[in-house]
Formats: C-alpha cells, structure tokens, sequence
C-alpha cells in the first residue's frame, strides 16, 4: 500500500496550531499544526476534560512510524474528523519514545480490551476522572476498510457509550484496574537457589523455532531479536559448553547474522537495519530505521567477528557504525533517535531504486557485477521498483563472468559509492533528532565494543563523545533524564536510562580507562537501587519512586522491542559488584535473578537479556585487569582481544589511574605492565609477560 501525503514534518499549517507548538518532541511537532485541538500529556489537559466531563481521547506513537503518518495524514489532518475529536473529546498526543511508561502501562491496557497485541498508533479512549481507557485500538482508516470501521464512526460510538452508558462504563473500568492491581500484587517469591535450567530451556527453545533455511525464529514478520542472538553468541563462545550445543549455537548464530547482513532489513549501501522484515527471506523491511536496533547489533557484529573471523560481520559492524557517525551523532556528540519509513510521502521511496537508474549512474562493467549480486536481473520486489538484497555470491559472480573475485568486489564497492551519492541527493526521511539516554546507552556499548576489537579508536571517540554530552546536559542534581531535543533536558529518567547507559558504560571502560567514568558508575548504581529496586521482591520497577503513572507502575524481566531493563540492570550491578567489592550489588543482583526466575523457566526465549545476567551470577565472569604505560596496555589487550571471550571482562588501568577502589584498588602497578587474573573476589599473583598472559585460556 502506497499513501501520498506531504513531508511530515511540513504537515504543520502555518495558519493554525495547537498545544503541541510548544513541545520538542519531533513526533509532537508533527501535529503541532493539526486542527485537531491536541494537548501534550500533562496535568491542564487532564484537568480539562474533567472539568468539561469529555472522555480524553490518547493517541500514542513516534515520528518513524509510517501507519501513525497514513492515520494523520488520512484523519487528523483533515477538518471534519477534526471538528468532531475537538467537539467530543480533549485530545492528547504521546511520543512513546518520551514517555515508554504511559506506552507500556496503555499497550497492556489494549491487550486487556482487545484480546490481541497492541502497536502504532495506539488509539484509546479513557474516563477522565480515573484515566482507565473503556475503548482501545491502533490504526483505525477514515473510511470502512481492512475489516476495520471508519475513524468517525469510532469517534461517535465511544462517545455515546461513554455518556448513555455510565454504570456499564464503571464496572468495565473497575474490572479493568482489578486487572492491573492483580498484575501489580502477583509478585512470584523468590526462588530459593540459582540454577542453569532457564539456560538449557532457552538453547532447545530457540533450536525449535530456528529456520535453517534464513536464519531468525518463528516466522515473518522477522525481528533482529539481538539479546537472543547474543545469548547464542556466549553459549558459541564458552568453552564450558560441551561441543555439540555450541558448535549449533554458533551455526544457528552465523545463518541468521549472514542472511540479515545479506537482505534487504539490512541498508546494502548505506549501512545500518531497519526495524523488521516483513518477509521470512529478510528482504523487504519496514523501511524505519531505529536507534535502539542499530546499538545492539552493532556490537553482535563485531563480537561475530571477533569469535569465527567471517569478513563479512566485520564490514558489517563497520558500515553500520559508519552510518551512526555520518548519520545519528550530533555535533554535541549525543545520538539521535530514528530515521523515518517514509520520504515524499511514500514508504520505502528514499532506498528503492530502478534499473534505468542505476544503469545510467554505473559504468557497464559496474552493471554487469552489480545486477546479478542484488538480483537487478530479476522482477521487482517493492511496488514496482528493486530494493536491494544480496541475490549471488561473489564468486558465482566472477566465475560466471570470467572474472577475478577481487575485481568483482572493486566493481561492487565504486559502484556502492556511486548510488549511495546520488542517494543521498534524494529528499531524506525525516530524522527524529531527539537524545535519548537509555537508546545512547545501547549505542555508547555498541561503538565501545567495535572500536575495542575491530581496533577503530574513532568509534572509542564517539561513544566517549556521547557519554559526555549525556554528563553535561541530561545528569542533573544525582539524577538522571530521558530526553534531551532543543536545548531542553526533559522528563524523569526511567529504568532502561540507568540500566542501559551503567551497561555501555562498562563496555566504554574496557575501551578506554577513565577514573571519572568509573566514579560515575558508581553514582548511577546508586541512585538505581535508591529510586527503582523492589527490595522485598526482587527487580526493578520501569519508573522512579517519585514518578506518577496512571493504572500501575509497570515491571517485568522480559525483552520487547528493547532488552529488560532489569535485567541490564542485574548485569551490571554484578560486574560492578565484584569490580568495586560492593555487596550492595551482588544483593540486588542476585534478589534480580531469583525473582526472575520463574518466569525464565516458563518462557526462557522471551529472556535472553536476563540470562545472560543470570549466567554471570551462576559463574561470575574472568576479569584481567591490567596496570602499565599506555603503550604496553594497548599491546597486551590486544593479545586478549585475539582470544574473544564474550563474557571476560578486560581493563587496561594506566600506572597513574587515582582513586581505585574494591578490587581495582588490590591489582597494583609492577614494573612497565603486568596483569592480575581476577574470579569473584579473588585474584591472581602479577602476570608479567605477555608470553604469560597469552597461555590464558579463555575463561
């Protein structure tokens, strides 16, 4: 389906605007010029609709979203439909990027009312007076179709039902929160003892719904799912494994990351993912490009890499990061939030391609490798156009055109160059330029991790960059916020900000040593177990104890779209606990994980991030720190890097670091380098050769 509307960002008309005006919010801004009469989420609007007794009808998405720009452009742009939200209803806009808490509390609430899942927009109509919705759905079209009625027809139902219908209203309304309070009071009790069961069930689990043919799990739509993988990756890398489930764990590992790197989710010539496929092949996505993909799978890249020294991971990880820098880093060094699915009001228009185009900017000889290598030569997989995917091998290639393949790929990367500058002439998909810290966590990690072992200290830099930018604009008076856009820091940090940047954090350590980062560190766990950590029952609650949101405070150990926070959060609060000697830590850690449990060993697929938390609290990681002048530093990470282990922990502490503390502080400097082999909360004598530290077996 192809829908035709103006840039969103132009949506706007000059003439009018709403509430939204004065938001930052790129998503907000889209509709600040509506005639819909939308108020952003804050306590005028709510006060308003109770004072005028109109339900409040809340509409949640984010900018990318291409079915929230077809549902504006088709209703909330046009005059009638908007005449009668403003007449019916105080309309209310989320970006659920700025507040995941009113997404996640109203998503579930969907679930509840519909029986089925939720997404975007989210669309719900909510009594005023208690802020429960009595009606919910997502997209709904102007006029009857896809099974669906028309928006208008919504409208006037919700809200007859909500005035002719009062008592009916107040028993669904109250049925719906004993829901919520059911789900808030049925905390499991803790588990009495930590066992590898969820570990075993989670590896046959993921072995049953693997496709050997594409690689991924389960069937289309095909999500990039990277915790699953890098749990795939730990159990491919540990040599405690036994031989035949990691030597599957690795192959299940390498076809998924191949036929991703090699399908269309994948940007062929600008780097970086998309969201989804719609597709089992991988090869046509939902064109949306996400920060909080892109992080993650940069690092699983980069470690594939480091463990089977498949070319292919490596170009990957280095493109994608490539991407990051030219794209989604600002100038102050924070990390934007998206790239929109859509450009000149179609999905998809910005990347798609026809062949008479790329004859006409390719020479023949570039032509000749590049049709056959992303299937030019064959009918059009996108509404009439070609959307690139790999389709040939390079050395079928050159074999079937009497070429070297080394020519083949000189042939292929011009051609990259060529296309990707007249693409880049193109109207761009709009870019959702806000700073989110949990989503820079993801990605501070990612670029620590490739800049260590792809040996690329630019990628160091950047994530060193977007660390301070989030110090200095979004770290205030002991506490953390969400969003930074237009020189505004906003709205109370959530678990996922402290979970995700204390885990990127960690990693940018192991890159680059910095004695301020590691005290900051500490000053991040701190305020976590101070304001999120449910001590009598173990884990962490989404919001702050000082945050208010409606229905309930939401909690839970599984990974969506991002990892859980919680168990992020378990990570790294057992590394720092053995790193500082905190039992603070390991406590909360370790209550985490036994809270956790019950549901690891129901779904163990839908918790690859707390397992590999729980992992480390089974058999706390190696961690080699090492002491010296920075060159001798340098010299022996990289002899440890040779011998990948995703689970050891590596600091290379210069001889002048100041105020270590914990176990740090026990691995003093001896001569010009040398290095300690910690487990727990012991460590070894001085290393105080290379040849020494080389005979280590990974851990």
């Amino acid at each position: 389906m192809c829908v035709f509307y103006p840039n969103a960002l132009a949506m706007n008309d000059a003439s009018h605007t709403n509430h939204l005006i004065h938001e930052t919010s790129p998503y907000l801004l889209q509709h600040a010029g509506n005639p819909v009469d939308w108020h952003p989420w804050n306590e005028a609007a709510l006060a308003q609709a109770r004072t005028e007794h109109k339900p409040i009808l809340l509409s949640i998405g984010y900018s990318a979203c291409h079915w929230c720009h077809v549902m504006a452009h088709e209703s909330f742009e046009d005059a009638d439909t908007a005449a009668l939200m403003n007449r019916l209803y105080i309309n209310i806009k989320v970006d659920r990027e700025e507040r995941p808490d009113l997404d996640r509390v109203y998503q579930l609430a969907h679930q509840v009312l519909t029986q089925r899942g939720g997404g975007w927009p989210l669309t719900l109509f909510l009594n005023p007076d208690d802020l429960t919705p009595f009606f919910a759905g997502t997209y709904f079209p102007k006029s009857p179709r896809y099974g669906m009625p028309a928006f208008q027809e919504v409208l006037t139902r919700a809200a007859q039902f909500y005035h002719d219908h009062a008592a009916d209203l107040h028993r669904q309304n109250t049925a719906l929160r004993d829901v919520f309070k059911r789900i808030e009071s049925e905390t499991p009790a803790m588990a009495g003892a930590l066992n590898d069961a969820p570990l075993q069930a989670a590896y046959h689990s993921l072995a049953e719904s693997f496709d050997p043919r594409c690689g991924g799990f389960g069937r289309a739509p095909r999500f990039p799912h990277p915790s699953s993988l890098a749990f795939l990756l730990w159990r491919a890398g540990d040599p405690k494994i036994d031989g035949e489930t990691a030597k599957h764990s690795r192959h299940m590992l390498e076809i998924t990351l191949t036929r991703m790197a090699e399908g269309g989710i994948y940007d062929q010539l600008g780097g970086g993912f998309c969201r989804y496929a719609v597709d089992e092949e991988w090869m046509i996505p939902h064109f949306e490009k996400m920060l909080y993909d892109n992080g993650p799978l940069l690092a699983l890249y980069a470690q594939a890499w480091a463990l089977t020294g498949e070319p292919l991971y490596a170009r990957i990880a280095r493109q994608t990061a490539d991407w990051i820098l030219r794209d989604m880093q600002s100038p102050d060094g924070g990390y934007y939030s998206s790239l929109d699915a859509d450009s000149e009001g179609r999905e998809g228009r910005y990347y798609v391609w026809d062949t008479a185009e790329i004859r006409q900017l390719l020479s023949a000889a570039e032509y000749a490798v590049y049709a056959p290598r992303f299937a030019l030569d064959r009918p059009p997989n996108f509404e009439g156009h070609w959307h690139l995917h790999v389709q040939a091998g390079i050395r079928d290639i050159a074999d079937s055109l009497g070429k070297n393949a080394k020519d083949v790929e000189a042939l292929l990367a011009s051609a990259r160059v060529k296309l990707l500058t007249a693409r880049r002439g193109r109207v761009r998909p709009d870019l959702d330029d806000k700073v989110l810290t949990a989503w820079n966590g993801l990605t501070i990690r990612g670029m620590a991790i490739a800049g260590r072992l792809l040996k690329e200290p630019r990628l160091v830099e950047s994530a060193q960059r977007a660390v301070t930018f989030i110090r200095a604009h979004l770290w205030k008076d002991g506490r953390l916020r969400a969003s930074w856009r237009a020189g505004q820091a906003k709205l109370p940090a959530y678990l996922d900000d402290y979970a995700f940047l204390l885990d990127g954090i960690l990693e940018l350590l192991q890159a680059h040593w910095d004695s301020s980062l590691s005290a900051f560190t500490r000053e991040l766990a701190d305020a976590l177990l101070a304001h999120f950590e449910d001590k009598p029952h173990g884990g962490f609650w989404f919001t702050a104890d000082d945050q208010d949101t409606p229905l309930h405070r939401p909690r839970n150990f599984t990974d969506e779209s991002l990892p859980s926070g919680s168990a992020l959060a378990a990570r790294a609060l057992l590394r720092l606990g053995h790193l500082y000697a905190e039992p603070r830590y390991l406590d909360a850690a370790e209550r985490t994980l036994k809270a956790a449990l019950p549901g690891m060993l129901r779904y163990p697929e839908a918790h690859a991030a707390i397992l590999l938390a729980l992992q480390d609290g089974l058999e706390p990681p190696v961690m080699i720190v090492m002491r010296g002048n920075q060159e001798k530093l340098y010299a022996w990470r990289a002899e440890l890097d040779r011998m990948f282990d995703p689970r050891r922990i590596v600091l290379a502490i210069p001889n002048d670091a100041a105020n270590l503390t914990g176990l740090l502080a026990q691995c003093a400097p001896q001569g010009d380098v040398c290095a300690y082999i910690c487990r727990g909360k012991q460590c070894s004598l001085p290393v105080m050769t290379i040849e020494q530290l080389s005979e280590i077996r990974p851990c």
